[in-house]
């Protein structure tokens, strides 16, 4: 069944500054797949953020913005961090605009999501203790069991992680004064002395983010995993038992599998929805 036979536009804006990643195939084809079982006419569009100083403009309905490499904090003041808020200005404007009935969608992934909770001052972006890699498990909070993004999802529900930056120290100032809400947070680890991060935050009605990488694929980074230059790569920065790990839970249809076929299709159906309407 069609949610609507216009051409529904999506912008993708990719941080990754040229680095190899697999997250761009990912978002690549949630996008199709969901297009395909929905009947939707697309037009996906993708731009390079950090390489090219590029950001769409407004004529897109829906916008994801990728994770990316390095420091969330580094490029502050840097020529493609002003374009990249202008153009988030830019949208919220619209947005605010009574005139415009059909809202725009964005969705942030990790380095992104660092960018917004920086520029919201939802928290303190900073460095980890140590590098966050492998499977883990989320915990949802607070209205998380009403977001229709996270429709679908256990509690816990398990995610790809893979980041040296965190954000901690919610600052509920901010969060209560623009309506914004923390739906999940980093698994507890009693038996070290660390605050446990803020993993996903509804910044307003139509932004909404992850600290994760929701888009990950479990078959395809499981083939990534073997590979033998990757399988050397992880076992020399992490352990053999950690590469076992990824390796055996990327296999198991209720962690990565089932987190990457409800947070981004979900979110892509609740855009469409309000369009629709």
């Amino acid at each position: 069944m069609s949610y609507s036979t216009q051409q529904i536009r999506i912008a993708i804006l990719d941080l990754y500054e040229g680095h190899e990643n697999q997250g761009m195939r990912c978002l690549r084809e949630i996008i199709n797949q969901w297009s395909e079982v929905n009947e939707l006419d697309i037009l996906c569009d993708e731009f390079d953020v950090r390489g090219k100083n590029e950001a769409p403009d407004l004529s897109y309905d829906i916008f994801i913005s990728s994770g990316g490499p390095g420091s969330p904090i580094d490029t502050i003041g840097s020529e493609w961090e002003k374009q990249y808020f202008n153009w988030l200005q830019n949208v919220e404007d619209y947005n605010n605009n009574i005139i415009n009935s059909n809202k725009k969608r964005v969705f942030f992934i990790c380095h992104s999501f660092q960018l917004a909770c920086r520029h919201y001052n939802i928290g303190t972006v900073c460095k980890r203790n140590s590098t966050s890699f492998g499977v883990f498990p989320i915990h949802t909070v607070g209205d998380a069991a009403n977001e229709p993004v996270f429709e679908g999802l256990n509690n816990p529900f398990y995610v790809v992680d893979s980041r040296d930056w965190q954000v901690i120290e919610p600052n509920y100032d901010a969060i209560n004064s623009m309506g914004a809400e923390i739906l999940a947070i980093e698994k507890n680890r009693p038996h070290v002395p660390y605050e446990r991060a803020i993993m996903s935050v509804r910044f307003n009605e139509y932004f909404i983010g992850t600290q994760f990488h929701p888009e990950a694929d479990a078959v395809g980074m499981r083939m990534y995993l073997l590979r033998d230059d990757k399988k050397e790569n992880v076992i020399k920065n992490h352990s053999e038992a950690k590469w076992q790990s990824m390796v055996d839970q990327l296999q198991d249809p209720e962690k990565i599998l089932y987190t990457h076929s409800h947070i981004l299709p979900n979110f892509l159906n609740t855009a469409i929805g309000v369009m629709a309407e």
